[in-house]
């Protein structure tokens, strides 16, 4: 610290560089020139004010109000920003003196020499003392530390003067006596008019640069030879205001670029938040839909259903799996932006991590996969039940077709006034009646067995089925008690009556079974049948091919069936028999017989048709899916090679980043032209689903497989070009060479010994020890929190490249911030509201404004901000 030595800086005459005359010259001139003393006094009491107001006083005369001490020691606290010893606070003469002696401390303190100036004489209202004084602290404090090219502090302060008044037209400082109008040019210059400029620059710097009146312009004007001191101390305040402002400036437009970093961060973090609520709720919302699981009554209200999934699938839920990877692109995005500008990392709200929305969307696939599976088995059982349903209806029919007017032929009296060969007759016809009844057994039970089952799966419709069936058996249990009833009637009549006709009877027996066989034939001819494999209708056909190879035994059996009735003819014209030739043993006719085997050949071929149409059917769904199968088998293979094209593309050395970009995009342009073949094997699939071909044999890929590798191929080039932007992105904003990052990726694969793109902890050493990095244990454990907060036990490229851009490139820090708000705020440990309005943009000014906390530390006003918290919460140095 240089020492000042002012001997004598009051004698009339000095030169302008003279401050180290001799005590004894000082001593025989103790008058000070009354024009000097004038403007000294007005002078240094302004700029003494300046300061004091700071701590809310002032000083109205400057030989008394320093007499004591104690605004005397108040001013050097102010201007220092340090803490003087405690005050005497007694008003006797040595309280007084010994305050003064601790404000002439400090200043000898600073490196500053007295010479003549005692405590004694600023007590005693010396003005000449007290001014040189004074001026001591105003050379100490506001003066001395002005340096422009490595000048002195008169002269740095001159030539910032004549620097700054260069542009101006007449203006021509050489020093600060008689160029004292030029001084204030620094303000402003009126040509012409010396007291208007002066006036108008006194005014000026009151009122825009907060420069109080030090000197009125009549005084200096007045003056042959103004005092230099007072000229000084004037332009120094000058000096300070446009430093200050030039300061401020450069601390302003730091702040504002931090500021313009962390609102677009918030941005970022809000839209990320915005959205993922927006996909969860999605997922919320549709869960609840797919867990609804409560099965529809009918086939068409189920397939509706199903229409309404392939909906989901088609149209709502891809957008959402773009939702999806976007989120995971913007939030990987917002992390790197974040760690380049040294603010901490993003935490999303609760539940909104990437990772609990692949969890939810995991949850959302599993319960999708399971509401398909329920919805197939649902469908399979409906199609079971209108089958059984159908089947049970027509056997019903048929059953209840044959019974109708049954139990009114039971309950006949007729046998009471027949002859025996009636009674015979009608014995036969009830033998033969039993014997139908015998064969319509297995149909009762086979439609109980069926309503039976219909109960069984919950058919919609099971009260009816349930009543009807119930119908059947009770109608089928009173045929059988009247079967026996008649029966035995008929026993006791025939014991009377013995003639029976053997032809009649022949036939009876002959052509019940041979109609119940019929009936059956005809029956079967009819069934229904669902299948769902060529081999199944395969079997159905060598079935009716059996039973049509029984077709000639059987028209053998019915030509011999005619063949009785043909010799009850013979025998009736051969020995005359008259009256009614009706068999009176059988309610078959030939007739009858020649309907129904008309039938029967009829049905055959209709049978034939109807399993050859089935068969066509069942190819065209072989088609289907060997069609299916041929592009599955072609597209899950290229989904594939994509995938380990976009791995080799990722973690290829050759070229720069800018080519890796390229590469990607044409592999993502590649694979966004490709789509059609997906939505044309959607097509396929779709139409497999609506022929409820449930099975392939000819492929191992499924529509959900294809589904999921597609999306995963999506997601996987839009992460990876994502990354390799934010490798660019970190790049350019930390100054990284392509070369650099050539040598990082070098590094990385060569340590990266397994070749699955991350490198294990002891690669990872190895790799630092490589790069020249002196690696204790404690030293490794800070690096690897740093590269790896999960403790995962590896590390992956982007952490690398984090990891060594930050050992390479510069960033802005919260103590640059810190020290750049201390500048708006003149040095004062708070920033006031109204400060930020002036020195930031509006909406800058107000964002700090609302985040501030509020200053707690001593000697804060009203409204005062803090700004150093405020600064370490921007870098996640504190917990504001």
């Amino acid at each position: 610290m240089n020492q000042i030595d002012l001997s004598d800086p009051y004698d009339n005459g000095y030169e302008p560089d003279d401050y180290m005359m001799p005590e004894e010259e000082w001593d025989r001139d103790l008058l000070l020139d009354p024009a000097w003393e004038k403007q000294q006094r007005k002078t240094f009491t302004a700029w003494c004010n300046s300061h004091l107001r700071k701590a809310g006083t002032q000083i109205e005369n400057i030989e008394e109000d320093f007499r004591n001490g104690l605004k005397l020691m108040l001013l050097l606290e102010v201007i220092s920003g340090e803490r003087l010893p405690k005050p005497d606070r007694g008003k006797m003469r040595f309280h007084k003196i010994a305050n003064v002696n601790k404000a002439l401390d400090f200043i000898t303190s600073k490196g500053v020499k007295l010479v003549s100036i005692g405590a004694e004489e600023i007590v005693d209202g010396n003005v000449k003392m007290t001014l040189g004084m004074i001026w001591t602290i105003i050379l100490r404090f506001a003066i001395q530390d002005i340096s422009v090219e490595e000048t002195s502090a008169k002269e740095g302060l001159l030539l910032w003067c004549q620097r700054k008044t260069a542009p101006y037209r007449n203006v021509n400082v050489q020093n600060f006596h008689v160029s004292k109008v030029c001084l204030f040019s620094l303000v402003v210059c009126l040509q012409d008019d010396p007291l208007g400029n002066l006036n108008l620059a006194f005014d000026i710097a009151e009122k825009h640069l907060d420069i109080p009146k030090m000197l009125d312009a009549e005084d200096i004007l007045n003056t042959p030879k103004p005092d230099e001191r007072a000229i000084m101390t004037y332009v120094s305040c000058f000096y300070h205001a446009f430093a200050g402002a030039e300061q401020a400036e450069t601390a302003a437009n730091r702040i504002c670029k931090v500021l313009g970093v962390n609102q677009e961060n918030e941005k970022l973090m809000e839209d990320y938040e915005r959205l993922a609520s927006e996909l969860l709720e999605w997922i919320r919302r549709t869960i609840p839909w797919l867990e609804n699981r409560v099965p529809e009554k009918t086939m068409s209200e189920m397939q509706r259903k199903l229409e309404d999934f392939r909906d989901y699938r088609r149209k709502h839920k891809p957008p959402k799996v773009q939702e999806k990877c976007q989120l995971e692109i913007s939030f990987n995005t917002l992390q790197t932006k974040l760690r380049i500008s040294n603010r901490p990392a993003f935490m999303p709200s609760e539940g909104k991590m990437v990772s609990d929305i692949a969890s939810a969307w995991q949850g959302l696939e599993q319960v999708e996969k399971g509401y398909e599976e329920w919805l197939l088995t649902e469908i399979r059982r409906l199609e079971r039940l209108d089958h059984l349903a159908e089947k049970f209806r027509q056997k019903a029919t048929n059953h209840q077709s044959w019974a109708a007017g049954k139990e009114e032929m039971l309950t006949r009296k007729d046998y009471e006034s027949a002859s025996l060969m009636e009674v015979r007759a009608l014995l036969r016809k009830h033998e033969a009646f039993e014997s139908d009844l015998s064969a319509h057994q297995d149909r009762v039970e086979q439609i109980a067995a069926i309503a039976q089952e219909l109960n069984e799966l919950d058919y919609h419709d099971v009260a009816s089925v349930n009543q009807r069936c119930q119908s059947i058996c009770d109608l089928w249990d009173q045929l059988g008690t009247l079967t026996q009833k008649r029966r035995e009637s008929l026993e006791r009549t025939e014991k009377l009556l013995e003639t029976v006709e053997q032809l009649f009877l022949e036939y009876a027996k002959r052509s019940a079974p041979f109609n119940n066989w019929m009936e059956g034939a005809m029956e079967d001819l009819q069934d229904m049948f669902i299948v769902h494999t060529i081999e199944e209708v395969q079997t159905l056909i060598a079935a009716h091919e059996q039973f049509k190879a029984t077709l000639p035994e059987a028209d053998a059996e019915r030509q011999a069936i005619l063949g009785i009735q043909q010799e009850v003819l013979k025998i009736s014209q051969n020995y005359g028999i008259r009256g009614d030739l009706t068999n009176p043993y059988s309610t078959i006719t030939t007739e009858e017989i020649a309907i129904k085997w008309d039938k029967v050949k009829k049905l055959v071929p209709q049978r034939d048709s109807a399993l050859q149409e089935e068969l066509a059917l069942q190819h065209a769904n072989e088609r289907l899916r060997r069609q299916f199968a041929a592009q599955a088998n072609l597209i899950g293979p290229w989904i594939q090679a994509r995938m380990e094209e976009i791995g080799r593309c990722s973690m290829a050395m050759g070229g720069t980043l800018e080519d890796q970009m390229t590469q990607l995009k044409q592999c993502e342009h590649v694979i966004v032209s490709y789509k059609p073949n997906i939505d044309r094997l959607e097509g396929d699939h779709q139409l497999i689903q609506e022929s409820l071909i449930f099975d392939n044999k000819h492929t191992n890929y499924t529509m959900e497989h294809i589904r999921v590798g597609w999306e995963l191929l999506l997601t996987t080039v839009a992460r990876t070009i994502n990354e390799i932007e934010t490798q660019i992105l970190t790049r350019d904003a930390k100054g990284i060479s392509q070369e650099q990052m050539n040598e990082f990726r070098s590094s990385f694969n060569h340590f990266d010994r397994k070749k699955n793109g991350a490198m294990d902890s002891d690669d990872f050493r190895a790799c630092l020890i490589s790069m020249g990095y002196d690696l204790g244990e404690v030293e490794f454990a800070r690096i690897m929190m740093l590269v790896d907060p999960n403790a995962s036990g590896v590390v992956s490229f982007q952490s690398f490249i984090d990891f060594m851009t930050r050992e390479t490139a510069d960033t802005d820090t919260a103590e640059q911030v810190i020290a750049s708000f201390r500048i708006l705020a003149a040095d004062k440990p708070y920033i006031l509201a109204d400060e930020l309005r002036r020195e930031l943009p509006p909406d800058q000014a107000e964002y700090c404004i609302s985040r501030m906390p509020p200053y707690s530390g001593p000697g804060a006003l009203p409204g005062a901000l803090d700004y150093t918290a405020f600064s370490s919460a921007l870098y996640g140095e504190s917990d504001l």
